[in-house]
């Protein structure tokens, strides 16, 4: 089953199915439930046609979602980037944004590089 261009899993409850898409948490999944006045126990694969185009109605009309999301973060992101603010700095050089340390446990954000090179002894190879 696809809602807004993602494949949504059948065997899950809606609430936690809509999840799936970018842009819709726990809380919102929760609110476009309740203004479609679908019960939030059913399964994916139980819904119609008629409740899925409300679902989807609802969701395109009411918020942002999916490329439309990603879009907006990404002018955001390079907004600050233009500004040469701090945080567009950081950004920039693909380090961590909001005040963690980064002498350690910033390798989330860096990609798992270290740059320490070991205990400066070479290795002898045996011949």
């Amino acid at each position: 089953m696809r809602i807004i261009g993602v494949n949504i899993p059948d065997n899950k409850r809606i609430d936690i199915a809509l999840t799936y898409v970018y842009g819709i948490g726990p809380t919102l999944s929760q609110k476009i439930l309740q203004t479609t006045k679908i019960a939030p126990e059913k399964r994916a694969k139980d819904l119609d046609a008629a409740e899925i185009n409300l679902i989807t109605e609802v969701v395109t009309k009411k918020y942002k979602v999916e490329g439309e999301l990603r879009q907006i973060i990404k002018q955001n992101i390079n907004t600050l980037k233009d500004l040469q603010s701090y945080r567009g700095a950081r950004h920039a050089r693909n380090l961590p944004v909001r005040g963690q340390r980064t002498r350690t446990n910033s390798r989330t954000v860096r990609g798992n590089v270290r740059k320490t090179a070991g205990s400066g002894k070479r290795k002898v190879s045996l011949k």
